[in-house]
């Protein structure tokens, strides 16, 4: 399954989270590397063109992810399962605490007129 979260940074959009069958992708968007207020989602995930890889999820993007009683809440409620790590972030995490948020992103075939 391939799924992608759009990664905002306050009200920008700092980049594309992609999880592909490797593993998962990082990218900042142009647009936000040119943006003179944008900043490093993390300091693990420094401001750069290249994109990010990683065979498992990045630990910024899991360390977002509830902990404890609140993971269970949404796994029960969401019937969500505790290692699909992408899609416990696409649903816990559209309003974090602190300047990053992360939205699904859907594809421009998903979008209907």
């Amino acid at each position: 399954m391939h799924r992608k979260a759009l990664v905002l940074w306050h009200d920008l959009s700092a980049g594309l989270l992609s999880e592909k069958d490797e593993g998962y992708v990082f990218q900042y968007f142009q647009e936000f590397l040119n943006n003179p207020s944008g900043q490093a989602v993390s300091f693990t995930l420094p401001l750069q063109q290249e994109p990010f890889i990683s065979k498992t999820m990045f630990s910024f993007f899991d360390g977002l992810i509830p902990e404890g009683w609140l993971l269970e809440v949404a796994r029960e409620t969401w019937k969500l399962d505790s290692r699909d790590r992408m899609g416990l972030l696409l649903t816990c995490c559209k309003d974090c605490i602190g300047a990053v948020s992360i939205l699904p992103e859907k594809d421009k075939e998903d979008e209907t007129v």
